[in-house]
């Protein structure tokens, strides 16, 4: 069986962008095999060059045209759904260079469209208003992801998702979200390596927004027990027989090698 690979990143193949054990040697191993691959990521703290970069200063060899990250799946929706509209992004990491073919501005009472992206010191009290008081003005606002945490190696954070369930609360309004588990990213996905999402195999820590949802868009979800990865959560759906459930649960991608050999059937 043809298979192709999404992997997400933080959580997955590093923390705090420090290599995960066995990680550079898996990776490098899938791609002697020259399986297609994408990674997908809502990482929104650097732009896809910075990301290639500091991957490869933890070892890995990636290119940042292999990057599909949520700033650039939000700048692509946004050109083409409010092209020529100013937009003002909102967001905890230089990202400009992802952000083509939208007109960006610091200006938010100059903004026709607000774009959330991940949270961080720029996500303030005062800010969060701000975008609260245009929403009621029906000033368009998309996040770029709805993931709720991120990992680092001091622990977890909390992140955009936890930000928008209030701002939706208070306005009465959906936020229309871009990256994963948004059926969007994983589309755009399987079409760039050319193949149908039943031969596409998703990789990651974050069982909600990365492997079920990716599942829900008919993708093989492959979820590993590190970064966000919580063990009372996946025992949680395992009491709902009912339920989704990870097509596949390893305990690091140092085991996903092993595993794709055996889904491929080789």
């Amino acid at each position: 069986m043809a298979l192709g690979l999404l992997l997400d990143i933080d959580g997955v193949m590093v923390t705090s962008w420090k290599a995960l054990p066995g990680a550079v040697e898996a990776v490098t191993e899938l791609a002697e095999l020259g399986i297609p691959r994408m990674f997908l990521t809502n990482t929104t703290s650097r732009s896809r060059g910075e990301i290639a970069q500091a991957l490869g200063e933890c070892g890995f060899d990636v290119d940042a045209e292999e990057i599909l990250s949520a700033a650039k799946l939000t700048a692509e929706y946004v050109a083409s759904t409010y092209p020529g509209k100013r937009v003002w992004v909102l967001n905890e990491g230089p990202i400009a260079e992802d952000m083509s073919g939208v007109e960006l501005t610091e200006d938010p009472s100059a903004a026709e469209v607000v774009v959330l992206g991940g949270a961080g010191p720029v996500f303030t009290h005062a800010t969060l208003s701000k975008v609260l008081e245009m929403m009621l003005a029906d000033v368009p606002v998309i996040a770029m992801h709805r993931s709720m945490t991120w990992a680092t190696s001091g622990g977890l954070c909390i992140d955009t998702g936890v930000y928008l369930e209030g701002l939706e609360k208070a306005s009465g309004k959906k936020i229309k979200a871009i990256g994963k588990p948004s059926p969007v990213g994983f589309r755009s996905a399987t079409e760039l390596l050319g193949l149908e999402p039943t031969q596409v195999v998703m990789v990651g820590d974050d069982m909600h927004n990365d492997v079920l949802g990716a599942q829900a868009a008919a993708l093989i979800g492959v979820l590993v027990r590190t970064g966000k990865f919580r063990e009372e959560a996946l025992r949680a759906l395992q009491r709902d027989e009912f339920g989704p459930y990870p097509d596949h649960v390893i305990d690091s991608i140092a085991d996903l090698p092993e595993l794709i050999a055996k889904i491929s059937g080789t």
